[in-house]
Order: structure tokens, then sequence, then C-alpha cells
């Protein structure tokens, strides 16, 4: 997403913490022609250059500001709030955690985050850009003040159920199957505590601004799907997000840290390949579409020496290739995420990409049709925006884990064969992004950081040194490690929300900066015309107890089904017989 959530597809915007590379060390990666083709392209993609920061912005010179974030009596009572409110701020990270609901099916998890909101005053309203469980939350305070937007997700993932707390691979759901066994869903990208901390946070301001007086309108916008990276993209295109005039984000990660680089764009692909099926002990004749799939997945691959970028991406899973060996497969389906710096760089690879499905599906006798399932940009980043989000961070402090989130990260690190470091204590160093984009995930922010300005920032939630979309990411989402992380990121958001208010000057800084780089850009979706979001019918009790109909009038219900009408294939006229 989240991949970002990669979520990202989550990681914090580019560099934003660790070791850096070094100019000598970029050109020894991609070769001196290399940094030129990047510069190149840079002036030539007006979405790279407008992500890239400006030449002085890069260097070892560069010292963050100190003194934006400034101490207010409507900053302390956020953080208050939030203080006060820990343990069911922990409770909803908890509750979501226990529901480990997939994309697009958030029934319960929804619920309970709208619920939180509705109770510290929000007006709550579901079926945002037409998906059931995405919903729109606001609370207004007076006239004449800022409309800030808070993301929230709660999406988990496939296959990375995990016993909460637990430091070794311990699936929660064991799935028995005695051809296929599995693991249930499980928060391996800490959406359960992302989306917590941001309606946290939301809830903060909010009651901030009412018990001090301060004009504001906070939206919260609970997002479904971000895994998929459906459910903003989407959105933005519909026109979901106007009308703000900033955006806070935030996704967990291994640490405290912000910054002001840029995202991949990426595309997300099907194929779907059409053949005949047949008994495997007689095969002639049969056309199988898991060959043809097979083949596109061996052929792509060798895209990676001379058609990649070090900045492009490519990953492909087989979704869908029979069930049994003596039938051969009549449908087979491969997806692809296609990732680069820039849509247009993203364009560029798919084509490429979708004239292999095309060579497969001619070697293999069968049919391909592909479909887009989401598609976004590269994100656009806010240097103003990020300093000041870095130095509320440095004042508020790190995360306080326990010793038990220690111990947990320790075993886990064990468990994965890594340095046994912990959880990451610290605030990390503010740094410029890296004269070169090396790529990296994809988040459907990015599509709202071109409509508004927008910031992200990551707090530490698995140990140093692991990655997401792990069972250990889920292992710690809803343990010690999480529920610091949660309180920290809620109070990281909520401290400069509160600044945006009482300081108009920051909001003005934020706003030109951002008015300054999309000057010479045109956003425009990268979903394709026509195009409709994937959706799962709602159970009629989710419809009822959140005021809907089905199907939202965005999308053919049902949907168009997918059958085969091929024919076997000829072996050409039968053979004399031998005399």
């Amino acid at each position: 997403m989240c991949d970002l959530h990669d979520h990202h597809e989550h990681e914090t915007p580019q560099n934003t913490s660790g070791p850096r590379i070094s100019r000598r060390r970029i050109v020894q990666m991609l070769g001196a022609a290399g940094v030129t083709t990047a510069a190149m392209t840079a002036q030539a993609d007006p979405a790279m250059a407008a992500a890239a920061d400006a030449p002085e912005a890069i260097g070892a010179a560069y010292e963050p500001p100190e003194g934006l974030a400034k101490d207010s009596p409507a900053k302390s009572a956020a953080l208050d709030w939030i203080g006060a409110n820990s343990s069911r701020i922990t409770g909803l990270n908890e509750e979501i955690w226990e529901h480990a609901e997939l994309s697009l099916r958030e029934w319960n998890s929804s619920l309970a985050e709208a619920g939180f909101l509705e109770r510290a005053g929000f007006d709550v309203k579901f079926g945002t850009a037409g998906f059931p469980t995405a919903f729109t939350a606001t609370y207004s305070y007076g006239s004449g003040g800022p409309t800030l937007g808070f993301s929230g997700e709660y999406d988990a993932l496939p296959g990375l159920s995990q016993s909460k707390g637990v430091g070794h691979h311990d699936p929660r759901e064991y799935i028995h199957d005695p051809f296929t066994p599995s693991y249930g869903p499980g928060h391996g990208c800490g959406h359960s505590a992302l989306g917590t901390a941001a309606a946290a946070a939301a809830a903060a301001v909010a009651q901030a601004a009412k018990q001090h007086k301060l004009p504001v309108t906070v939206k919260f916008f609970g997002s479904t799907a971000e895994e998929t990276l459906i459910g903003k993209t989407y959105a933005v295109s519909k026109g979901v997000y106007e009308g703000l005039d900033a955006f806070l984000d935030w996704h967990p990660s291994t640490a405290n840290a912000t910054g002001w680089g840029t995202t991949n764009a990426m595309t997300a692909v099907t194929f779907t390949f059409l053949g005949v099926a047949g008994h495997g002990g007689t095969p002639l004749g049969n056309k199988s579409a898991l060959d043809a799939a097979v083949m596109m997945a061996t052929m792509s691959e060798f895209l990676r020496e001379e058609n990649m970028a070090p900045s492009a991406r490519l990953h492909w899973v087989i979704n869908n290739g029979g069930d049994i060996p003596n039938v051969t497969p009549e449908i087979a389906e491969i997806s692809y995420y296609v990732r680069e710096g820039s849509t247009e760089r993203v364009q560029v690879l798919l084509d490429k990409v979708i004239a292999i499905s095309e060579a497969a599906a001619q070697a293999s006798q069968t049919k391909v049709r592909h479909r887009i399932t989401s598609a976004c940009w590269n994100q656009l980043p806010s240097r103003s925006f990020a300093e000041l989000l870095h130095d509320n961070m440095r004042q508020i402090g790190p995360p306080k884990f326990t010793d038990e989130a220690q111990a947990l990260a320790k075993e886990l690190q064990k468990s994965l064969g890594l340095p046994e470091a912990g959880m990451h204590d610290k605030i990390g160093e503010l740094k410029p992004p890296d004269p070169v984009f090396l790529g990296g995930g994809s988040t459907d922010v990015a599509d709202i950081s071109w409509n508004v300005p927008t910031v992200s920032m990551g707090a530490a939630l698995a140990p140093i040194g692991g990655k997401f979309h792990t069972w250990s990411t889920a292992a710690c989402a809803a343990a010690a490690p999480g529920q610091a992380a949660v309180l920290a990121a809620a109070k990281y958001l909520a401290a400069t929300a509160v600044d945006l208010i009482t300081q108009p000057e920051r909001l003005k800084a934020i706003k030109d900066e951002f008015k300054d780089r999309t000057k010479d850009v045109e956003w425009k979706t990268a979903i394709p015309d026509g195009y409709e979001p994937p959706m799962y019918e709602p159970p009629e009790w989710f419809l009822k107890k959140t005021g809907q109909k089905w199907p939202p009038s965005n999308i053919t219900w049902p949907p168009k089904r997918v059958v085969s009408q091929e024919k076997f294939s000829s072996l050409g006229p039968e053979l004399e017989p031998q005399k």
C-alpha cells in the first residue's frame, strides 16, 4: 500500500532514519550515466521534479530548525486527553487487532473506529466514495478556522495470523487442510494501531479546540483497503478530500522518524488467462491457463536486468492456479504490483508487462485479459510540514517502551536471526532525502498529497531490523511495543495539528510550499477511465447498522462473470495407420 503499508507499502517517506547513502555510493551503484539519467528524468517528468527537493536542502550542512513547535494551553489539553484516555485508546487498538479483517471487508473494525469517534463528538457517515466500510467523521467548532484531515486504516493482511506478544512464529488462526494448510489474516502491517492513533489524535484535537474555543474543523477519513491501495486513490478521484488545509498521516515503523522524501508510484494489475480444462491423464488438446501464468511469471523476471531502474519494483503472485493436478486449469490469474518513481515511468514498465502477458497467451494458446485494480502516484513531500512534525516529536520524546516491550522485541529478533537490539527508543534525525531516488514502497496517501499539503511519519511498533508484512509485526501490533507506539503517534499528530491551529503562520508556510511544488504539475488520477472499484457485498446486519443500501451506485452488481469459451487445441489431421 500496506506493502506504504512493503504499507505501505508503508515506509516513512524515503530515508528518514538509519544510515544514509553517500553520493559516492550512489554513483557506484548507478554509474555516472545512471545519475545523469535520473537528473534528466526529473527534468522531463514534472511529478518527479516536484517531489525532488531544492539543491540547497541536500547535503551535510542541513540542520533541522528548532522552536517551530510551540507550547500552548490547547496543546497541553490535547496531550492530556490522550493520557487520560490511554486505556480506551489501547483498547481500540486491541479490538481491531482481534478482528483482523481483510481489505474491503473490515465490518467490525470500521464500526469500532467510528464508534470511538462518535463518542468523542464526531458526526459519522458511512459509505465514503461508495465503499461500505469507509466513513468520514467530522467535528467542527466555531467558524473561520482551518480544516485538518487525519487518515485512518484498519485492514489486515492474509496469512499473517500470529499470537499476540509471542516471540516465535505461532499462528493464532491455523487453517487445517490436508492439501493446503494455511494461516488466517493478521495485522502484519500494524493498521490496527494506525487507525487507532489517528482517531485518538483527531479526538484529542477536537476536545482541545472545544475547551479553548479554537475554531477548527477536524475530519477523520476511515479508509478501506489500504493494503491493496484502493480506498484512498478512488476516493481522491471522487473529490472526497477537497476543502482540506492540511492532512496528517502516520504509519507504524521500526523507527521514530519523519522526513520529506517521496515514494513509488504504483499500478496493480491482474491478468486472467482462459484455457480449456481436461483430464490430466489425457492432456492432448487441453489448454492450460496455469502454463500461461507460469510462462508470464518467468518472462517478466527477464525484465529486471535491462528494463528496470533502481527505482523500479516488480512483484507478482499467482492468485489462482488450479485445484488438483489431474484437472488442467481452465482459468488462472496472476497479479502484479508495478512500481516506479512516477506514474509516467510506471506506465512504461506496465506496457512491457502487458506485452509479456500477450506473448504468454499466444505461446499457450490461451486467451488473456487484464484489469487494473488500483493505481497511485508517488508522494509529494512537504519539507516545512516535516520540520514542524519533527520538532514536536523531538519535544515529546520517543515512545515509552516497557521492559516487556523490549524483551518481546529481542525475542523476535532472535527468532528472525537479527541482532538483539530491541525497540528504537530515540527520535530519528531529520535529514534531507537522498539526491537520487532508489525506490521503495507505495501508499494511497500519495494521491492525497498532490491535492492537499500532507505530512507522514513513523513510530516504532516493530523491532529494529524487522520488516512489515510479517507475522512478527502482528505479534507486536497490539502487544506492549504496539501500545506504546499508538500513544506516542497520537501525541505527535495531535501536537502538530494544534500548532497548525494556534500558529497560522506555520500553516501558511506549509500551504505556500505546496503551491510552489505543484505549480507545474496538474494532478490527474492514475486510475483508468471507466474504472469500477472492487467490492464485497456486506452482510445485512452491517448495512442496517450503518444505514447503507446495496449496491452503491458506482459499481455494476453482480459483476460480469468470467467464463472461458475456449476450444480444445487442434493437433492437426489424423495420422494415417502404419502399413
